[in-house]
This record gives structure tokens, C-alpha cells and sequence, in this order.
């Protein structure tokens, strides 16, 4: 039973890394190419290539396990219930924030493996630290994670895989079309509340009852059919 308990954990935080691992080691290979482009003017060798990929995705793993440590925080639900914009801006400065602690961390432990003392800490970082360097990528990966957080909430917001299920699977002209009969329903439905009083729209035998059901089963069935979710 504890086997199988640890084994479903694994998996679980398996399946939470992959999506912003690969997310940021799409990005940050991009940032790299780019640079190089830019910089250099060429295409890097084949060599420089599978160093600069290799650098990449280690700090998106890097970045990736911040994002597991960051979800298990109960602060990060702070803004859940406030306007989209919220959680987004929050959670993209909570994610840039542990990344900031896990980068120098790591600096500090090379700097340490190479027999560094904490004396040094301060000369390392005033004098040998790229500190130019190390704030390009901490912009790069705060844009990126406001990318990521967005994605990521309007997946939450709309309902688990249905963001993908818009973006690739559905044509824009039916979501679009859904969202229209949805709307003039709503209207109808809301005219209908105004025009008649509560016990009229009660009273099974009214009219107003009747086209009150007739627009409730016609919302049911658009929300049922439709390719977006309200």
C-alpha cells in the first residue's frame, strides 16, 4: 500500500515538472539561438549547439522543480478568487522569485565545490559575479513565466485540457457561434424575468413558465454541444 502510495506520488509530480520543463527549454533555446544570431551573426557548430541546449534545459529543470515547490505553497492560492490579471501577475512573481533563490544557490554551490569559503561570498559576488548576464535571464524568465501563468490560468479557468481542446482542436467560427446562441438565450431569458413576476414564472400552467423551461433546456443543450465551456 506504501508502495503503491510513493509510486503514484512519483508519477504525479512527474506529470506537474514536465509541462513547465518543456515550456521553458522550448524558450530558453530560443533565447539562446536568438542571441547567438544576433551577437555572432551565424548559426553556432554542432558542438557550442548541444552545449547551449544542454545549459538550457538544466535550468529549465531548474525551473521546473521551482514550479512544484512554488504549487505546494498555500500562499500561491492567495488571489484565486480575485480577477484574472491577480493571480497571474502574483503567481509569475512568486515563480520569478524561487527561481532568484534557486539560481543563487546554485551559483553559490559551484562556488563552494571550487573551495570557496563564506569570507569570500561578498568579493565573489561584487568582482566575479555577471551580475549583466545573470539579470538578462532573470527578465527572460520573468516574461516567460508570465506567458506560462497566463496559459495556465485560463486552462484552469475554462476546465482541464479545454484551452488545448480551443487552440487545436475546435474551429474559432463554431466557438464563436456557440458563444453568440448562448448570449441572445441569456438575454431572452433575462427580458423574460423582467417582464413577468417571480410567481408567473413559477406557475407551471403560465406561458412565461413554459418559455422560461424551453430557454433553460436550450442553454442546457447548447452548453452540452458547445465547444466552449462558459
Amino acid at each position: 500500500m506504501a508502495k503503491g502510495r510513493v509510486i503514484a506520488f512519483i508519477v504525479r509530480e512527474i506529470k506537474e515538472i514536465i509541462p513547465p520543463t518543456l515550456f521553458f527549454m522550448i524558450g530558453f533555446n530560443v533565447i539562446v539561438l536568438t542571441t547567438q544570431l544576433i551577437v555572432n551573426d551565424y548559426l553556432p557548430d554542432f558542438f557550442t549547439g548541444l552545449a547551449n541546449f544542454i545549459l538550457a534545459t538544466t535550468a529549465a529543470l531548474v525551473v521546473g522543480k521551482a514550479v512544484l515547490v512554488a504549487n505546494a505553497l498555500p500562499l500561491l492560492r492567495r488571489y484565486d478568487t480575485a480577477p484574472l490579471i491577480e493571480p497571474i501577475l502574483y503567481k509569475t512573481v512568486v515563480y520569478c522569485l524561487l527561481v532568484l533563490v534557486a539560481r543563487v544557490l546554485e551559483r553559490l554551490i559551484e562556488y563552494f565545490v571550487h573551495g570557496g569559503t563564506f569570507a569570500g561570498i561578498p568579493d565573489y559576488f561584487s568582482a566575479h559575479f555577471t551580475w549583466d548576464r545573470f539579470l538578462a535571464i532573470q527578465i527572460w524568465i520573468f516574461v516567460l513565466f508570465l506567458i506560462y501563468t497566463t496559459f495556465n490560468e485560463l486552462n484552469e479557468l475554462f476546465g482541464e485540457g479545454e484551452l488545448y481542446k480551443i487552440l487545436f482542436k475546435r474551429r474559432s467560427s463554431e466557438i464563436k457561434l456557440g458563444r453568440r446562441q448562448r448570449m441572445r438565450s441569456l438575454v431572452r431569458l433575462n427580458e423574460l424575468t423582467i417582464a413577468h413576476a417571480v410567481d408567473e414564472l413559477r406557475d407551471p400552467g403560465s406561458q412565461a413558465h413554459a418559455d422560461m423551461v424551453e430557454l433553460l433546456q436550450d442553454l442546457a443543450k447548447k452548453n452540452r454541444g458547445s465547444p466552449q465551456r462558459a
